[in-house]
């Protein structure tokens, strides 16, 4: 029986369970394959980890997950990509397989992050189909590079085949059998599920379509209400729902609420997703929350309707207004994200967008000051056009010898001053629903990684969304 040793690597806490490792486990398996894990993030050995434990077979290959090639803050800048590489260079250390890298951050600047870590092989976008193929091409030894969304390095450079964007009710069902989900829910707080993938939206700043598709494909109801019982029948209740807009279609969301419905699963567990403004209704909300939603993370981004019009956001400031009735009326707590910074930000455009969410007051603000840039998207290319990176005053970050924008480079307008910190934190005054990108504005951090307050607050038992536990958290509850 051939194996596979796939590796875990990102070690933040809280632990957010890898759970594409788990959903690429379920197919291999289904094909006969032996799946052996290395979790990283509950190893405080990271060497002797990788040396792993000795196996009767060689493995075909050894794949190692990249979740985000960083932070996406502005204020720290945190950069994951050369620890990420120090880990491949371990795994080559104690094999001979060929090394194989993936993962939704990987899938971001596929070809780069390839060329930095010299992986014998990377797959871009959904990993269980072509992880599958390829195992299969190597245990024959034969050719693999007609595998679909495989990348690979020849004396010409990096190649590669485009993703695999099959129908993913064909896969087989998430039986969610290879991590320790149990003890990732002790010590995360959460577990996700994910309905869907691809986002059909024209943010010019997401990397998500790069990674998952401009098409959305759903998983049926059905085979999401198993998601949800095979985690139930490990004592995981609580569930963050990882599609990048759960009303995305609105019909797929409102059958899937039909569906934990009519199985009961809206009494047993308690469930949080993302959501876009834009067509979220009062009777998709309700359904949500009789199907055991508890809270919603809306991508708002601004208050200001030139400013959404600039980032691609399909809704006007109106859609806050509706959104957060249709929250309240519904029972769910709300979160607004907010994106500021971006081409055409003024100081008028903050402020009204700070003053809005006061007057509007959900239960918490997310602000995040810089636009994340990556390779591909829209912001990508005007950024090109504005000229040289290193010379743009809009561009903050690792402006210098970063053509593929790996490394963070965040745009902020230059409209904001160099002092645009200080203004923003200066609006928001301190008030204790915005989670700010540093303390230093007297709010909460909006940063989850490392989050000592987050690991304190689970370890007493808090369960659910971060923003929400550290919502309770501040507020007794």
């Amino acid at each position: 029986m051939p194996e596979v040793v796939l590796v875990n690597t990102n070690r933040l806490r809280p632990p957010v369970a890898p759970v594409g490792l788990d959903y690429m486990a379920d197919l291999l398996r289904a094909q006969g394959v032996r799946v052996r894990l290395v979790d990283l993030c509950f190893e405080p050995d990271a060497e002797a980890a990788t040396a792993g434990r000795p196996s009767d077979v060689d493995p075909v290959l050894v794949g190692l997950t990249l979740r985000n090639t960083d932070d996406c803050y502005l204020a720290s800048g945190q950069d994951f990509v050369p620890e990420f590489r120090r880990l491949v260079e371990l795994a080559r250390r104690h094999t001979s397989a060929p090394v194989v890298i993936g993962g939704s951050g990987y899938s971001v600047c596929p070809a780069a992050i390839l060329q930095a870590t010299g992986a014998d092989y990377g797959i871009a976008g959904d990993g269980e189909v072509p992880l599958a193929a390829l195992t299969s091409e190597l245990a024959r030894g034969n050719d693999p590079q007609r595998v679909p969304g495989l990348l690979w390095r020849d004396a010409e450079g990096v190649k590669g085949n485009q993703p695999w964007l099959g129908p993913l009710e064909d896969l087989p069902r998430r039986g969610r059998a290879l991590l320790d989900n149990e003890r990732y829910f002790s010590e995360g707080g959460q577990a996700g599920v994910e309905t869907k993938r691809g986002c059909d939206r024209e943010c010019i700043y997401c990397a998500d379509p790069l990674g998952k598709g401009t098409r959305v494909r759903a998983r049926s109801p059905a085979q999401v209400a198993d998601e949800f019982e095979a985690l139930l029948a490990q004592n995981v209740d609580h569930f963050h729902l990882c599609d990048s807009e759960f009303n995305v279609p609105a019909e797929h969301g409102s059958a899937v609420c039909q569906e934990l419905i009519r199985r009961g699963l809206g009494e047993q567990t308690r469930w949080y997703a993302y959501a876009t403004p834009a067509g979220f209704t009062g009777e998709l909300a309700l359904a949500m929350r009789r199907a055991g939603c508890v809270g919603v993370n809306l991508g708002a981004d601004s208050g200001d309707d030139r400013m959404l019009a600039e980032l691609g956001r399909d809704f006007r400031a109106e859609a806050l207004w509706e959104t957060a009735r249709a929250c309240r009326d519904a029972g769910l707590v709300f979160m607004y994200d907010l994106l500021l910074g971006g081409p055409g930000e003024t100081r008028r455009s903050v402020a009204l967008t700070i003053e809005t969410m006061k007057r509007i007051s959900p239960d918490r603000v997310g602000v995040s000051l810089g636009v994340r840039i990556y390779q591909g998207t829209a912001l990508s290319r005007l950024v090109q056009r504005e000229g040289p990176t290193a010379q743009n005053p809009n561009l903050r970050g690792q402006v210098e010898d970063n053509p593929q924008l790996l490394r963070p480079v965040f745009y902020v307008s230059s409209a904001l001053g160099r002092e645009a910190e200080d203004y923003v934190a200066g609006l928001v005054g301190g008030d204790p629903r915005f989670f700010f990108p540093t303390t230093d504005s007297g709010t909460e951090a909006y940063n989850y990684s490392n989050n000592e307050r987050l690991v304190e607050a689970i370890q007493q038992g808090y369960r659910g969304a971060y923003w929400d536990i550290l919502r309770r958290v501040a507020e007794g509850d």
